[in-house]
């Protein structure tokens, strides 16, 4: 499997937006969704294709976020499609 070297490129528009805690100004308008670790979840396990592993990797470095919070994020966002 190839890996994918992991560079962070330093942002300084990112960088506040990560010193800054967003929570309560997004809860209250309304306009995302909010993945709260305090919440109850359920740990599960899939099978994905190596592959889109790395395209997760890939986009989810891009974001500054894990590749397991992407796919969090891509599910919540687009469950009700289905």
């Amino acid at each position: 499997m190839k890996r994918i070297k992991q560079t962070r490129i330093k942002d300084t528009q990112v960088s506040e937006f990560l010193r800054k805690d967003l929570g309560e100004d997004l809860s209250r308008s309304g306009s995302g969704i909010l993945l709260s670790p305090k919440s109850k979840q359920k740990l599960t396990s899939i099978f994905i294709d190596p592959a889109l592993v790395d395209k997760l990797k890939q986009k989810a470095m891009k974001r500054g976020l894990g590749y397991q919070t992407m796919l969090k994020t891509i599910v919540y966002e687009h469950i009700d499609e289905y």
